[in-house]
């Protein structure tokens, strides 16, 4: 239905004429439905056909390496990192389109201040929950630490239940789930989204209880919430949707992707060339120390999600365990060392140390439950 909103003519002369202008937002709407019904069956029909063709490019690759006087085994190993990267890469970002793209539409129902205002006011233990949920589907990484959690603590935000959402925002969202669904089916991705929400919940309520809003920095608690910017609530229409999960699929696409590459070239190259069971011995279920040694491997490098998953996910075809890999992945997302050079900023040192200590003794005790259970 076409809606019909009245401007002043902008004259100088004092009359009353209004002039009508249309929005038709019902037709762009549509226009958005039409085109996609089309794009989404296109996709489906390429997602089919990448195995079959990644196996005819890696068949092909290794026919023109025979010409090399390569051995049987070097051309084998070849063979198996092309045929792993030319399937992996395009499956991974076709989902990360289409996932990307849905949840980019429910990000439009939300914002940072929008969030804020949510989880102000609410009881500790129940916005320990909510927050750690709101960070599946919010668009924040641990490079908006600072920010966010100054808005947050301005915003009366408890300061358990901001660390809950901190917790979950980089480490459960829709990247890290598409790319467990891509390469390890559904199974894992809903274990690591139910443990990783289990970790910022009681992190946050943890933290929450001793009291730690005096091991802030000064200059944190000196500010007013008032400073934050206001929340355009002005209503949007479906097609506005629609245009915000196509930003969505830009921005964050247009980030991760050589990321995800990246990932998928390291992930090949382990697949191809790693022998098989090499990893039982570091990351087995047998090595007691192996959990404890994969967070600390894992502190110093700075990933996010699309970058180390394909990796984690070569590891495990090499015989590392499941609750090792978890709990590598986890360190590098949630506890990295350069999110904890953002987080003194506004954290002292005493508070950061708590933090990080509590992550990580939760982190470990998830990789030893599914060392043991799977």
């Amino acid at each position: 239905m076409k809606a019909i909103q009245e401007e002043s003519c902008g004259c100088n002369g004092g009359c009353n004429l209004t002039v009508p202008v249309e929005t038709d937002t019902t037709k762009t709407s549509l226009k958005y439905i039409l085109t996609g019904i089309p794009i989404l069956a296109a996709w489906w029909f390429i997602y089919e056909l990448l195995e079959p063709v990644a196996g005819w490019l890696a068949n092909q690759f290794a026919q023109h390496l025979s010409g090399f006087h390569l051995s049987a085994g070097s051309i084998e190993h070849l063979r198996s990192t092309v045929e792993f990267f030319f399937f992996e890469g395009p499956k991974v970002l076709m989902l990360l389109l289409l996932v990307v793209f849905g949840v980019g539409v429910v990000r439009s129902y939300f914002s940072p201040e929008k969030t804020r205002k949510i989880l102000a006011g609410k009881r500790e233990s129940a916005g320990n929950v909510l927050a750690a949920l709101l960070g599946v589907v919010t668009p924040f990484c641990s490079c908006s630490a600072c920010p966010l959690f100054i808005g947050f603590v301005t915003a009366s935000v408890p300061l358990g239940v901001t660390f809950s959402f901190l917790i979950s925002s980089p480490m459960v969202n829709e990247v890290a789930l598409v790319l467990l669904f891509g390469l390890f089916g559904w199974r894992i991705a809903a274990i690591y989204m139910s443990t990783g929400l289990m970790i910022a919940m009681i992190a946050g309520w943890t933290i929450g209880r001793l009291k730690m809003e005096r091991y802030l920095e000064d200059w944190v608690l000196e500010l007013q919430a008032g400073e934050s910017a206001a929340y355009d609530e002005e209503k949007k229409s479906f097609a506005d949707r629609i245009r915000y999960g196509i930003e969505a699929v830009r921005d964050i696409v247009g980030k991760v992707w050589i990321y995800v590459l990246l990932g998928i070239a390291v992930g090949a190259g382990i697949h191809g060339w790693v022998p098989m069971g090499c990893m039982a011995s570091i990351m087995g279920k047998g090595t007691w120390w192996s959990v404890p040694a994969a967070v600390l491997i894992g502190i110093p490098f700075y990933s996010n999600a699309a970058g180390i998953i394909p990796i984690v996910s070569a590891l495990m075809e090499k015989g590392a365990a499941l609750g090792t890999t978890l709990a590598f992945m986890m360190s590098v997302i949630a506890i990295s060392f350069p999110e904890m050079v953002i987080l003194r900023k506004v954290l002292k040192p005493r508070l950061l140390i708590i933090f990080a200590g509590v992550v990580t003794v939760g982190i470990i005790m998830v990789g030893y439950l599914f060392n043991v259970l799977i």
